[in-house]
């Protein structure tokens, strides 16, 4: 039955105006759209450097801060769509088994309790499902801090802003909801990152910021192409091949000049093996069924409040659900002006008990069923807790323990070759074969290949690359697969 001091007699339909925003790292833009007879109008754009950070600074003064610059450029609306930083996700690929449509929604929790690095009640979490060409259902958990949320959705409050909606602005870029999104890499240059999304199936097969992928000498942004065409070619590596076989083009976000320089200078590394490769610095005409400004640069802030003036929901949605303007409003006056409205709800309590009398008789039937078929559930209960109870959750062969051991015996005990970073990942059609990518410094070109033929000599050690950079300190990345077998050294 639905309560009827639950329906929101305020709520209101889609807006005439709105104001998207994209938050950045300290970079804050802004775009204004009206809709007017099936077109979308821009009537102001800004950008500004935040000098406050809203999740560590107070709240109340980052708010002030932004409000200033809205004023400052001449922005009186206050409905707004928000582009989430996209290093604030978290993200995590599931397949799904055959279940009950029922079921999915439990089996996703326990999912995201063992794929997440931390408590899942500390995330607003949204998930895309997808269907590789095979047929199997896979799905890709996303997950950003409830506290940043919570902080940003003060600040903005603050500024005397009413957020609709906080998602992620690559979502909003390239849809994956869309056929024309199948199959689709999207790169998208931001000030610091590159931000990658893959796909397919008719939802979101992978996600995630490319850190170190961009760096500003000179304030001039500098994008390091062979950085982001290794990384790429790791996340495709690690989808299935019926999520991963499809994806056949790659998208580059960003404004012409940079959109042009990556696509460019990654395009020899991807079209021999089949992805073509193409810049966008803007829109098509009617991208999101309405007509829009004719070269109109892309951007997060302005593809989240297009689409939301064209009625597309984002497919993730983190904007904390709230309570409603009428339940605040019989919350704090039903002691005395609602009097009247009580006496009529005792009214309906007076009809409806009949049916709840109904309900009891039931009731009483399914008891005296149930007490026909407890024993026989209970001994069921008992079998599967047995089960569950023994077992096995974890793996004792300290697999990622055993890898850094096997590394760490190739480097010189002299420190002429040192590691900065490593990273380990595991193949998803081959889980006893690890991918391990370890970058760092050699003090020379010798010390290098003494380290290379060590590492070389391990058991286990398949597909080893080691592309180089400078040459005083040499800048190396050892790329290799690692099976069981370079675990078992002692």
């Amino acid at each position: 039955m639905t309560n009827i001091l639950n329906i929101d007699f305020l709520k209101r339909g889609t807006p005439s105006g709105l104001l998207g925003l994209a938050l950045e790292g300290d970079r804050l833009e802004g775009v204004v759209l009206k809709r007017h007879n099936g077109s979308l109008q821009v009537t102001q754009r800004f950008t500004a450097t935040l000098t406050l950070d809203p999740l560590t600074d107070d709240v109340e003064l980052a708010g002030r801060e932004i409000l200033n610059h809205l004023q400052a450029a001449g922005v009186r609306e206050r409905r707004c769509v928000v582009a989430l930083p996209l290093k604030w996700a978290l993200a995590a690929h599931v397949t799904l088994p055959t279940l009950a449509e029922a079921d999915v929604a439990g089996f996703l929790q326990i999912e995201a309790e063992r794929g997440f690095p931390t408590d899942v009640t500390a995330l607003q979490v949204a998930t895309s499902r997808l269907v590789s060409a095979s047929g199997e259902q896979h799905a890709t958990l996303v997950g950003i801090p409830r506290s940043h949320v919570e902080r940003l959705g003060q600040a903005l409050r603050a500024a005397r802003l009413k957020p609709l909606s906080f998602s992620l602005g690559i979502t909003a870029l390239q849809p994956p909801e869309t056929g024309e999104s199948n199959g689709v890499m999207a790169l998208v240059i931001d000030d610091n990152q590159i931000g990658l999304q893959i796909s397919c199936g008719g939802g979101v097969a992978a996600l995630r910021a490319l850190e170190g992928a961009v760096e500003t000498e000179s304030d001039q942004p500098v994008l390091h192409g062979d950085l982001i065409a290794r990384e790429a070619r790791i996340t495709l590596g690690q989808l299935p091949a019926g999520l991963r076989d499809p994806v056949k083009r790659i998208r580059v976000f960003g404004s012409r000049a940079q959109a042009q320089h990556l696509a460019d200078e990654i395009r020899a590394r991807f079209e021999p093996g089949g992805l073509s490769v193409e810049a966008v610095p803007a829109y098509p005409p009617n991208e999101f069924g309405r007509t829009i400004p004719p070269e109109t640069p892309v951007s997060a802030a302005f593809s989240l409040a297009a689409r939301y003036l064209a009625g597309h929901g984002p497919l993730f949605e983190f904007l904390p659900p709230k309570v409603s303007a009428w339940q605040q409003m019989t919350s704090k006056y039903a002691s005395g002006k609602l009097r009247t409205a009580a006496i009529a709800a005792a009214a309906v309590l007076v009809v409806f008990g009949g049916a709840f009398a109904f309900q009891q008789w039931q009731l009483t039937r399914l008891r005296s069923q149930w007490a026909g078929m407890s024993a026989k559930v209970k001994e069921l209960g008992d079998v599967q807790d047995q089960i569950q109870k023994y077992r096995p959750w974890f793996d004792k062969s300290f697999r990622y323990l055993g890898i850094l051991k096997a590394l760490t015996t190739a480097f010189p005990e002299d420190g002429s070759v040192t590691a900065k970073t490593l990273e380990i990942r595991e193949l998803p059609e081959a889980r006893d074969v690890s991918v391990v990518s370890c970058s760092g410094n050699a003090a020379s070109y010798s010390a290098l290949q003494r380290t290379v033929h060590q590492l070389g000599a391990i058991q286990g050690v398949t597909e080893l690359n080691v592309p180089t950079r400078g040459k005083t300190p040499i800048q190396f990345t050892f790329d290799f697969h690692l099976n069981g077998g370079g675990m078992n050294e002692n």
